[in-house]
């Protein structure tokens, strides 16, 4: 049965369907991914770059002032305690109109330690050396190198962020533990084991408070599944670091999950949520260990059904004629004539919300903005979302 609202002041009656057809459409809020390769090789390295005019990071920000998201995640954006290359890149490039763009402002920012350039003080890479960028507790030469910032138009609830960066590989149920292919021993000393830390970045869930409602952003930047020998070790654990979200949002009753506050659990189940970064897996090519984005993409919580595309991804993966099983439009990352292009970043928003429109930001020859994307082999990937009660596009 229809229930009717009684409008006093017309007299007239209205079904709620009636009613809701008449109420504005909620405004989409835009989230977004950016691998931009703002990084260097050297502590200090970075805001040298951006104190001297850099024009990589002009055209990154050419990029993201050309396409607006209200909230994104920058990767391989080297991270310093006193934030100070995150200062000079929303003052200097973002915040000043880049190759005829609008300046953009972004009053909320978030970022913190990462795994990458910490050292273990062990021999993680197998070497016999206990001091190289491969011992640290995620691939670095420096602290903070690769890096996460966070951007948001929106308020971010910092008390309530968790963060993951000290949590144990060992800890993860069912752990891919890295072996030698020839004995089946274990790769690294089970007292080696049981200190490695899962995430070779970090992992955060950074609540934004947006006109949505509270939106959790689920943020990460897994190792890449090569550079290794045949243990697989970053393959593998590539795979559980993109399996760590699909087990957080799985339940919030799990006990062996915990931040770095010691607060355990997962995502309450009534959460809304977007998973973003650079994920370094394609659900279809690439070397991957069997495709670990795909836990992702089909997990139940999680709409990923609109998959975005550009036109120059089709157009560089045609020149390259590399083959591949996916579809080659969707694809974000360019890795030059061997490695070809691939699909390994990532936008999946959970089903309480609904995708309205987006994209890759990966013009094709001649169209605006091509000059710009040789600032990354990434591309930037964006959504515009909103409540689920507008129908998803498909």
């Amino acid at each position: 049965m229809i229930r009717l609202l009684v409008f006093a002041l017309s007299g007239l009656l209205l079904s709620c369907s009636q009613a809701s057809n008449d109420m504005p459409t909620p405004a989409a809020v835009r989230f977004a991914t950016f691998n931009t390769s703002l990084y260097a090789d050297t502590d200090g390295g970075l805001v040298a770059r951006l104190a001297n005019d850099d024009m990589a990071a002009r055209k990154v920000a050419a990029i993201i002032q050309r396409q607006r998201p209200d909230v994104l995640l920058l990767n391989e954006f080297d991270y310093d305690a006193n934030g100070e290359a995150a200062a000079i890149f929303l003052r200097d490039y973002l915040a000043v109109g880049q190759f005829g763009e609008q300046p953009i402002d972004y009053p909320h920012h978030f970022s913190g330690p990462v795994n990458t350039g910490v050292a273990s003080g062990l021999d993680l890479d197998g070497d016999g050396r206990s001091d190289g960028p491969g011992d640290a507790w995620g691939f670095g030469r420096h602290p903070g190198q690769y890096g996460m910032l966070l951007l948001s138009r929106f308020p971010i609830d910092a008390a309530a962020t968790r963060r993951f960066q000290h949590f144990r590989w060992a800890n993860l149920p069912g752990a891919l533990v890295p072996r030698n292919p020839d004995t089946g021993a274990a790769f690294y000393p089970d007292a080696v084991w049981q200190q490695l830390r899962l995430s070779s970045k970090s992992h955060w869930d950074v609540p934004i408070q947006s006109p949505l409602g509270v939106i959790h952003f689920l943020v990460s930047h897994p190792t890449p599944p090569v550079f290794d020998g045949p243990e697989n070790r970053n393959g593998l654990r590539n795979h559980d670091e993109i399996r760590f979200w699909a087990e957080y949002v799985s339940s919030n009753a799990i006990d062996w999950l915990y931040d770095d506050g010691g607060t355990r659990g997962g995502l309450a189940a009534d959460a809304a949520f977007v998973i973003a970064g650079d994920l370094n897996a394609d659900p279809f090519d690439g070397d991957g260990y069997r495709h670990p984005v795909r836990l992702l993409l089909d997990h139940p919580r999680i709409d990923a059904r609109f998959v975005p595309t550009s036109t120059g991804a089709r157009a560089q993966a045609a020149r390259y004629g590399l083959a591949h099983e996916g579809n080659t439009a969707a694809h974000t990352g360019d890795f030059g004539p061997k490695a070809g292009t691939l699909r390994i970043d990532y936008v999946l928003p959970s089903r309480q919300l609904a995708v309205r429109d987006g994209g890759v930001f990966w013009p094709a020859a001649g169209e605006p903005g091509h000059d710009w994307i040789d600032a990354s082999d990434h591309h930037l990937v964006w959504l515009d979302l909103t409540s689920n009660r507008v129908t998803a596009t498909e």
